[in-house]
């Protein structure tokens, strides 16, 4: 016992300095492991910092009719052209333009100006004023290319976050309820407050003109308020030329400012001057405001990401003076955020407008993708005639453009989508190119089904 007691007095210190060594051990081995563990600490941008974006509404639509193994499945949604074969649209001068360009000898691919492509922005210009505007003759207008009518809307954001600062100045942007869902995103992350103003009728479907007055009339001075120029997205509800004096009127009394977002010249109607109309009125009355134009649906250029953003000042002397400083800054704006604008797009437009032939020829193809559209709207409302679907559905024939306000309820619509792989946005607007002879019947069949069923 003695032995043993002494063996194990005499192994005390040994074993101490093993255990202190496998301490040692461990500790360094867990602190190894904690710093290789994912950890919140090995990023500055934590869930609680940036959380997870929701997917954005139309191209999960867009996503979700792809997935779709469904035969009979029907694209409402995306606004993009098709034919009667639901089928991109090149247009033929678009075609004979691209041939022009590719057979180009002197052809090169070198950045352009800050300001884009002159002879694009010159002939845009042109196309919503008027060739003898007398805003062009007295120098009173800024062009500046843009990508498409998004990168438009931005840019003219930009500038009025910045600039818009006048004495009395409301920095406050009101936009129709509803409104192109992009405009809402745009304004806000320039830091521009928004408010918006009654547009559209649930009860009949169309302009809720005396609600707009009163909400323009009601507004602070001076402030912006952002105006569709025609074929107005969701609704495909445009005032008429009366009303829209009756608008101009109002935004004159309270000395507001214009912001017109136009993006489907010729495309509504089939006529580029009735389509401008509106535009030009305003400018005619005097207003100092600017403008978002678009390429991608009047010549489907949609991928090439064409556009301008145009400044257009009041009659004055210093008109001129005023509008070269402004796109001074434009500029600067510009330079900072794409350097310079794609080119492809620009020289395709460009080609057209400025060829007297190809000119013509485009305006029919207008006629073409704005007719098939209307003929579409009479066909789809001759059909819900037929069926005797219940309520009052005037308003597909009266609301023009490629967009649709049907009056469907979200629980239609997601019905619509379940039973019938029928695919438009929630609030139950149809893209009008999604229809064609081949569709267009079993399309009103599943909307007669769907309303009589929530009668």
């Amino acid at each position: 016992m003695a032995y043993s007691s002494k063996s194990r007095t005499a192994s005390s210190p040994s074993s101490s300095t093993s255990h202190s060594s496998t301490n040692s051990s461990v500790s360094r081995l867990q602190g190894i492991a904690k710093q290789m563990a994912p950890s919140t600490s090995i990023t500055s941008f934590p869930p609680e910092a940036v959380p997870q974006a929701p997917e954005d509404p139309l191209f999960g639509l867009m996503r979700a009719y792809k997935a779709d193994p469904s035969p009979n499945k029907v694209d409402l949604g995306i606004g993009a052209y098709r034919d009667n074969n639901a089928k991109p649209w090149v247009l033929p001068v678009v075609k004979k333009a691209d041939e022009i360009l590719r057979n180009d000898p002197d052809l090169n691919h070198e950045y352009l100006p800050i300001a884009g492509l002159a002879s694009f922005t010159s002939k845009a210009s042109e196309l919503l004023l008027g060739a003898e505007s007398p805003a062009l003759a007295e120098k009173r207008v800024a062009s500046v290319q843009t990508i498409s009518g998004t990168g438009a809307v931005h840019l003219g954001a930009l500038f009025l976050a910045k600039f818009y600062k006048v004495h009395g100045a409301n920095r406050t942007v009101y936009l129709s309820n509803p409104t192109w869902a992009n405009h809402n995103q745009i304004f806000s992350n320039v830091g521009i407050p928004i408010a918006t103003y009654p547009y559209f009728d649930k009860q009949t479907k169309g302009l809720d003109i005396e609600g707009m007055k009163r909400a323009l009339g009601d507004a602070p001075d001076h402030s912006i308020i952002l105006l569709h120029a025609c074929a107005h997205n969701p609704t495909g509800v445009d005032p008429t030329p009366e009303q829209w004096r009756e608008v101009a009127d109002v935004m004159a009394a309270k000395k507001h400012f214009p912001f017109f977002d136009t993006a489907y010249q010729g495309f509504a109607s089939g006529d580029l001057d009735r389509d401008a109309g509106a535009i030009r009125y305003f400018i005619e009355k005097g207003f100092e405001l600017v403008i978002a134009q678009s390429f991608a649906k009047n010549f489907g250029l949609y991928g090439e990401r064409a556009g301008c953003f145009h400044f257009v000042s009041s009659p004055s002397p210093q008109a001129a003076e005023i509008t070269t400083r402004v796109a001074s800054q434009l500029a600067i704006l510009q330079r900072s955020e794409i350097s310079n604008p794609p080119i492809y797009g620009a020289r395709i437009a460009s080609t057209v407008l400025n060829d007297k032939a190809l000119f013509e020829e485009w305006k029919e193809n207008l006629r073409t993708m704005s007719g098939r559209i209307i003929s579409m709207r009479d066909a789809l409302y001759s059909k819900l005639q037929e069926l005797g679907t219940p309520g009052n559905w005037d308003h597909i024939k009266n609301q023009i453009g490629m967009f649709s306000f049907t009056g469907l309820s979200e629980s239609q619509v997601l019905k619509l989508r379940d039973e019938f792989h029928i695919y438009m946005t929630k609030n139950g607007r149809i893209s009008m190119a999604g229809l064609n002879t081949g569709n267009v019947e079993y399309f009103a069949k599943a909307v007669d089904k769907v309303v009589r069923e929530s009668q």
